[in-house]
């Protein structure tokens, strides 16, 4: 059985990138998938920071691993996961993974997910709810869907 206080720690770690995604989408104006210059620059000048276009190319290219002049949702993540306590977004969805995989099978099923997610942290979903495609979630699955 999944230990609650790592559950915990990962469930919090989970709502953080969560919470990242959705500011993607706000950065993200024309939901391509990627923020440019202007969307970042323009998003900032939103929240009050006066930051130069200078400034602004310099935040995109700290996070432009493929150098296409855009950030991608994985890029976005994984520049503003890096200092978190597990490591980086690879290392939270691997310790989240692990946490849900009750039985250590390297696959979490409807069941496992309905059993640490709805009754030992009393999320408000049903079993139905879980289940969805082959009925099992691999870790490929959970880290690149």
């Amino acid at each position: 059985m999944a230990q609650s206080s790592s559950l915990s720690a990962e469930t919090e770690s989970l709502s953080q990138v969560l919470g990242l995604i959705e500011t993607f989408k706000a950065f993200d104006s024309d939901n391509d998938g990627k923020i440019t210059v202007a969307e970042l620059g323009g998003i900032l000048g939103s929240l009050g920071y006066s930051s130069s276009e200078q400034d602004v190319r310099a935040m995109m290219e700290q996070g432009d691993t493929n150098k296409d002049g855009l950030l991608s949702i994985e890029e976005f993540l994984e520049m503003n996961t890096r200092n978190m306590e597990f490591g980086g977004l690879e290392n939270v969805l691997k310790n989240a993974f692990e946490a849900l995989d009750v039985d250590g099978d390297e696959v979490v099923t409807a069941e496992e997910l309905y059993e640490v997610m709805g009754d030992e942290m009393g999320f408000e979903f049903s079993l139905e709810d879980c289940q969805d495609g082959d009925g099992a979630v691999s870790f490929d699955d959970f880290t690149y869907s």
